[in-house]
């Protein structure tokens, strides 16, 4: 009830750019996580060629986030919101029906183009729509993201029984009907024109030391966030052999978001400042990797029997999942509330699509790196990539708890374009 009455008291753009994530995430993960099997054993298509037609949907998105989000702060967030989730609605509806190498890449570009556009600028919106009430709005950001995250996958695996190109269809549909919506609800804001050329934002962006710094700081919260795609699944089907593992690992870690994020953000924004919530979250996210370092180093990686045996080998996977969901809900909240502090209201989007450009990167280069960690480790140093984990979340927090006490996160006071005294980062009323 306590998150009903939350939603209820925003207006109704916030509420709808809910309601927009969670279609967002059930569209995407509807239809992605059964994508590289549809392509090797459906098509036919070797592993090189999986990877490239997925690499190029991730670099099409990840490479672009600062176009889109220039485009949200220039030419209106709406817009862009628009154009993303109907350009995304054709992505997918070309890879339901495409099957040739050039019409799947096509594909793949216009899926990775539309989430470079759309990711930013709905932030950016959500920014300017909940005004000071930022961390609580994106603390509901994070719920309908979860929710459709878990649904995705559900409804994927339903559909898949009839083939994949009706799980497509159906994401197709979803972010078509998305579209629709957006431009019959979401109200038209006007956009000032602009003083300055998009190279000289982008400069202005991309010179901004603190706000490079904090980036910088955050790149273990994406890199650890993603493990719940890599490390926990890996160790999860490790110690107990069973499959089904990897869904009571989501489970777990989107029940807990559903009930536990609005009561942790409305907690910690009276008690601590917002240096101090993201560095601890960060440590718990890392913290959390010293259970399934420790079960890897002292379980065998036998089958488990019976359902006992295979709770209490599962057991550590999940403390792990709880806290490093505890770390997000948390941190996250407080990260988006103070991206768009650092800049002009006017840049939000460009601060937004920064952000996401490093972060994208530095979680695929964490993958990267804790995947050859794991074949380097084999049979015998298993608990190696989870003790990378706690080390990476470790040292996050400490770069954000330094970045803190010199005075390097949050907004600053400013006298036409200077920077002055920074201001300090306590808990907003």
């Amino acid at each position: 009830m306590r998150t009903w009455r939350l939603i209820r008291s925003f207006p109704p753009a916030v509420q709808v750019l809910l309601v927009n994530q969670l279609g967002v995430n059930t569209g995407f993960y509807l239809l992605i996580p059964y994508l590289a099997g549809y392509l090797g054993h459906d098509l036919g298509m070797s592993a090189l060629l999986v990877g490239v037609v997925l690499g190029v949907r991730n670099l099409s998105q990840q490479g672009l986030f600062l176009l889109g989000g220039s485009a949200a702060d220039r030419l209106g967030a709406r817009g862009v919101i628009v154009a993303g989730c109907a350009l995304r609605a054709v992505g997918f509806g070309v890879f339901a029906f495409g099957t040739s190498l050039p019409v799947l890449l096509l594909a793949s570009v216009l899926s990775g183009l539309a989430g470079a556009l759309f990711n930013p600028a709905v932030r950016a919106y959500l920014t300017q729509e909940a005004g000071d009430r930022r961390a609580e709005a994106f603390s509901l950001f994070n719920i309908f993201a979860s929710t459709g995250a878990l649904l995705g996958p559900l409804l994927g695996s339903a559909l898949l029984v009839a083939g994949f190109r009706l799980s497509a269809v159906a994401a197709a549909v979803v972010f078509a009907l998305l579209t629709v919506a957006q431009v019959a609800v979401l109200p038209i804001r006007r956009v000032e024109p602009p003083t300055t050329s998009v190279l000289t934002d982008w400069r202005g962006v991309l010179t901004d030391r603190r706000f490079l710094a904090f980036t910088g700081a955050l790149t273990g919260m994406f890199a650890l966030q993603n493990q719940l795609y890599l490390v926990l699944p890996m160790q999860a089907e490790r110690l107990t052999g069973w499959s089904g593992a990897v869904a009571v690992i989501f489970l777990v870690s989107t029940a807990a978001t559903l009930a536990l994020q609005v009561r942790i953000t409305e907690l910690f924004q009276r008690r601590w400042g917002r240096g101090t919530s993201i560095a601890v979250g960060l440590g718990l996210m890392g913290a959390g990797f010293v259970a399934t370092a420790v079960a890897a180093a002292v379980v065998p990686a036998t089958p488990a029997a019976g359902v006992g045996e295979i709770s209490a080998r599962l057991a550590p996977v999940l403390v792990t999942a709880l806290l490093l969901a505890f770390g997000v809900m948390l941190a996250q909240p407080f990260v988006y509330e103070l991206i768009p502090s650092f800049g002009r209201p006017e840049l939000s989007g460009t601060y937004f699509g920064v952000f996401y450009l490093v972060s994208g990167v530095t979680a695929a280069a964490g993958n990267a790196l804790i995947g050859w960690l794991t074949d380097l480790s084999g049979d015998e140093w298993t608990w190696l990539p989870s003790t990378l984990c706690v080390l990476i979340g470790l040292c996050s927090a400490l770069a954000v708890l330094a970045l803190d006490r010199r005075g390097g996160i949050g907004p600053v006071r400013r006298t036409g374009e200077s920077l002055c005294t920074p201001t300090s980062s306590a808990p907003t009323s």
